[in-house]
């Protein structure tokens, strides 16, 4: 049976895509800001919020390619924090795994989108939650799995992104199981697609997202017990908490006022999805 000990060890060696493989040892110290300059004075001063952002990572980053414009509901949830602090928003390209260099590097104040990891946290600072991220399973029709330990199975094939925070809870929670390994999403999701596995163990987001394009690709399933990663911020550490304070404050003020649920909802609708399609029983 699977014990949310189980889920808080798989979390924890967890990363998004193969960000781990660009964080800096605390030995290398963090890029020192002008003249001592803490990242909250610096954004006052310059009147500029400068952020990361992913191409093609709707929805929770996306770039037109024919206008150059960014959305999604981090860049959204960007411009509302902006707008707070009477700043103006600067947004630099970036990818997961080079967030935290981005950081460390002092090249961006905030990357939103963060797995939070032991690992991550001996270089870079967390915001609180963003939002709950329930992991999933994309399976093919008619599997008939419902649980963790239905999926725990040896005559089962999952395939997983390496590297990611679902790899690692699969492999936890999943080790009877033939687990494959694949560069990128598409490519575990194409394993099921030309019947070479059973399911895709992917986070809600990304799995509501690409059933939408794609209905044949499979069914739905969220394995109970539901377990969930967070979404967080990344701050460059520095000893001022400040800025990282700052942001605890207006992210936890704005979730009482329905912002960022409305946020996400309204760029969930962009890719065509709705409340509706959210899985019964699974909180943001």
């Amino acid at each position: 049976m699977v014990s949310r000990r189980d889920i808080a060890t798989a979390i924890g060696a967890a990363a998004v895509g193969v960000a781990a493989a660009g964080i800096v040892s605390p030995a290398a110290a963090q890029a020192p800001a002008a003249g001592g300059e803490t990242a909250f004075e610096r954004i006052r001063r310059t009147k500029k919020l400068r952020i990361g952002a992913v191409a093609g990572a709707a929805p929770y980053y996306n770039k037109d390619i024919a206008t150059g414009q960014w959305g999604g509901f981090y860049i959204d949830l960007s411009k509302a924090l902006a707008e707070e602090l009477e700043v103006e928003l600067e947004i630099l390209e970036t990818t997961w795994g080079n967030s935290v260099l981005d950081l460390q590097a002092n090249k961006i104040d905030i990357f939103f989108g963060l797995n939070p990891t032991p690992k991550r946290a001996l270089v870079i600072d967390f915001s609180v939650p963003v939002f709950n991220n329930a992991f999933t399973m994309i399976t093919k029709k008619g599997l008939g799995k419902k649980t963790w330990d239905d999926f725990n199975n040896p005559a089962l094939k999952i395939t997983v992104d390496a590297g990611s925070s679902q790899d690692q809870v699969a492999t936890r929670l999943c080790s009877k199981a033939q687990i494959s390994r694949f560069k990128s999403v598409d490519d575990a999701a194409a394993a099921i697609m030309t019947g070479r596995a059973d399911a895709q163990c992917i986070v809600m987001m990304l799995s509501l997202t690409m059933l939408k394009k794609n209905p044949a690709l499979g069914e739905l399933v969220v394995p109970t017990p539901v377990f969930a990663t967070t979404s967080n911020a990344g701050f460059r550490r520095e000893a001022d908490q400040t800025w990282p304070k700052y942001v605890n404050t207006w992210l936890e003020f704005n979730r009482g006022l329905g912002l960022i649920r409305s946020v996400i909802i309204k760029n969930m609708e962009s890719v065509g999805i709705t409340e509706a399609d959210m899985p019964a029983g699974v909180q943001l």
